[in-house]
């Protein structure tokens, strides 16, 4: 009855679609070798950085306005241009302007007149007061006269110098070298000054900065440091993987925020590619120091247990030592091993979930080839 049971059991099991070779499998049976990807631990220079959340900043940003009023006659750049300090942007009609110029100068040129006439008066007075043909209250006022058309033509010239800055205003130029933005303004429209209507605005692309904080903890590292010389930082894109450029630490922010406890850092890059854009957000990376010769292995080859970070060491004899080791830290991808590993040691990298303390190995070829992997 039992030898019924059981063969109908192992019938019903097969019509199910399953069969006893395919049944899960436990850990290997002794002398049977483990497949594994294997690496070796190798000894590089690590930098260690600092993260931060940064914003791309123009080194300079400039707003374009009329400082006089007046219909916009002429563009004179096309929107994204790249411009020159003093390049010609737009030109406000400077018909008005040149007017009062004109009438400024022939008022001074009728007081000039005036004053020449009132001197000779004055020498004439001067030579005949002696004499008495002249009063002493006469030379005064004739005195008096020249000294006020003195101060007349003086205030002609005022009248000429802001009369031709005022015309100079109308040709509005490039205070910077930069690139162009949206033009806010079209031709033919009236602006005035009194409205600090912007025209356009200009940005200054190379350098360019990026400002970022990081936690107060890193300050006297950070600050010590840049004493020495100054600190690279590195801009990684949102993904927090693709480099967008190298520069150097510039501003230490002479306080921390003490509602998060952070400081705020500023990097100048050249940026002579554009890779970076005013506004962008970016992952800064603050390198403070490097690790000479640090042992690096995968990170996926470190595993943690109860008793800390370890590792498979592959022996001569293809067999496997499992070893407590001291991770320093984890980065792109690396382990840095502290204590417990030497280099040139063979390590697994994959396939480790299945070995024990002296099982034996087989290496084989990973499935995505590694910087580190034999």
């Amino acid at each position: 009855m039992v030898v019924l049971v059981a063969a109908a059991g192992a019938a019903l099991w097969k019509l199910s679609g399953h069969d006893f070779a395919s049944a899960p499998k436990g850990p290997p049976a002794a002398g049977l070798a483990v497949p594994v990807v294997a690496g070796t631990a190798a000894a590089q220079n690590v930098p260690v950085y600092v993260r931060g959340l940064g914003t791309v900043q123009a080194f300079q940003m400039v707003t374009v306005r009329s400082r006089v009023d007046g219909n916009i006659t002429k563009v004179l750049f096309t929107e994204g241009q790249d411009v020159k300090a003093g390049d010609a942007l737009f030109q406000i009609d400077p018909r008005q302007f040149q007017a009062a110029l004109e009438q400024a100068q022939a008022t001074k040129t009728k007081d000039e007149a005036q004053l020449k006439g009132a001197q000779l008066d004055l020498q004439r007075y001067q030579k005949l007061l002696p004499t008495g043909f002249q009063t002493r209250q006469q030379y005064d006022q004739q005195v008096a006269t020249v000294g006020q058309l003195q101060g007349a033509i003086a205030a002609d010239q005022a009248q000429i110098d802001a009369a031709q800055l005022n015309l100079q205003y109308t040709d509005i130029r490039s205070p910077i070298d930069g690139r162009t933005g949206a033009r806010l303004v079209d031709l033919g429209n009236f602006v005035q000054a009194s409205q600090a209507t912007a025209l356009v605005t200009i940005t200054q692309l190379k350098p360019i900065y990026v400002t970022f904080t990081v936690p107060q903890e890193n300050l006297t590292e950070i600050r010590t440091n840049q004493a020495h010389a100054p600190l690279e930082v590195e801009a990684y894109a949102g993904d927090d993987k693709t480099l967008l450029a190298r520069g150097k630490l510039t501003l230490i922010d002479n306080q921390v925020d003490t509602s998060t406890g952070t400081v705020r850092l500023k990097a100048t890059f050249d940026n002579g590619d554009e890779r970076l854009w005013p506004g962008e957000f970016v992952s800064a990376r603050l390198i403070v120091s490097t690790r000479e010769e640090a042992i690096v292995v995968p990170a996926q080859t470190v595993m943690h247990g109860p008793q800390g970070a370890y590792l498979y060491v592959i022996k001569s004899d293809d067999t496997v030592e499992r070893r407590a080791v001291q991770v320093a830290a984890t980065q792109e991808d690396l382990a840095v091993v502290e204590k417990g590993l030497a280099r040139g040691e063979r390590v697994v990298v994959d396939g480790q979930y299945r070995l024990t303390e002296g099982a034996k190995v087989t290496v084989r070829k990973p499935d995505n080839a590694s910087a580190m992997a034999d």
